[in-house]
């Protein structure tokens, strides 16, 4: 028995879960969930009409704003969002920065989802993911030339930032950007990432006491832990 239609779609929506472009063309839609491109192509136009993918100018897909507002409702992201929000705004008056609140997705090697922006970066190459990652991902794309794709490398960056409990990413996933990020934590453990993205020659060191600061005032006693190791 081939499959079901719905499978088809949850299998569309399954591409972008695979880490890097959060921004999908039609042919890597197809070539991710090995659909005929006729196929791919009038389940993609189904999920821009139902609001679950939107369509850029660029012609390249995203996660649409109903599937944020959905994901927004569940428990534990709205919950986080909601307690760390008052934290958020701080930090973005105080920095100038876009500041955001990062879980991981499954498998966490894969991606992490930014809560406020709905952005799923992949984690090798931001402040929100290296606070979040327990070991490299087995694959490592290059974004910039500043991307740090060596095992061995982000292995050791890893280390370090759970010993400081701060992860400070420039220009590793877009060029004039920098992301600083400490963890958020619960009764057991790191349960989130929170941070801000501010451009390059901002002064790091206010920014990343803003951060720390602003991560220490977040209290989630009721929210079990995520899947990697606290710091």
């Amino acid at each position: 028995m081939g499959e079901s239609v719905a499978g088809r779609i949850f299998s569309v929506l399954d591409a972008f879960e695979h880490g890097g472009p959060s921004a999908l063309r039609l042919t890597d839609i197809a070539a991710r969930t090995g659909l005929p491109a006729p196929t791919a192509l009038r389940l993609v136009r189904e999920l821009v009409a139902w609001g679950g993918l939107e369509r850029g100018a660029d012609g390249r897909y995203r996660l649409g704003l109903r599937l944020r507002v959905l994901g927004s409702a569940a428990p534990c992201p709205r919950g986080l969002l909601d307690a760390a929000l008052p934290a958020l705004r701080a930090l973005s008056a105080r920095t100038g920065g876009q500041a955001d609140l990062a879980v991981p997705t499954a498998p966490p090697t894969e991606g992490v989802l930014c809560l406020v922006s709905g952005e799923r970066p992949p984690p090798h190459a931001t402040a929100y993911g290296k606070v979040l990652l327990a070991a490299p991902p087995s694959s490592l794309p290059r974004l910039t030339r500043h991307t740090v794709v060596a095992p061995h490398l982000l292995a050791g960056q890893l280390a370090r930032i759970r010993a400081a409990g701060l992860a400070v990413c420039a220009e590793e996933s877009r060029l004039g950007e920098v992301s600083v990020a400490a963890p958020v934590r619960g009764p057991l453990g790191t349960v989130a990432a929170l941070g801000v993205t501010v451009p390059t020659g901002v002064p790091l060191e206010r920014v990343a006491a803003a951060v720390r600061a602003a991560a220490s005032r977040v209290r989630l006693p009721d929210l079990p832990a995520g899947p990697t190791p606290s710091a």
